[in-house]
């Protein structure tokens, strides 16, 4: 189950910095996450200061 960031992103860019596999990225809006690339480890949830990094469901 990968991680997907939701449109609360403030896009601070936390997320990314954090990433052990360098899956997530700027996007147009909000930061995404490569989800083929994603291990679901949870550390850009544990970073983000809004919540935005949620587990698919």
């Amino acid at each position: 189950m990968s991680y997907y960031i939701n449109d609360e992103c403030i896009s601070c860019g936390a997320c990314e910095n954090e990433c052990p596999v360098s899956c997530i990225s700027s996007g147009d809006d909000k930061y995404i996450i490569d989800q083929e690339k994603c291990i679901s480890c949870g550390a850009c949830a544990n970073v983000c200061p809004v919540g935005a990094p949620n587990p698919e469901e």
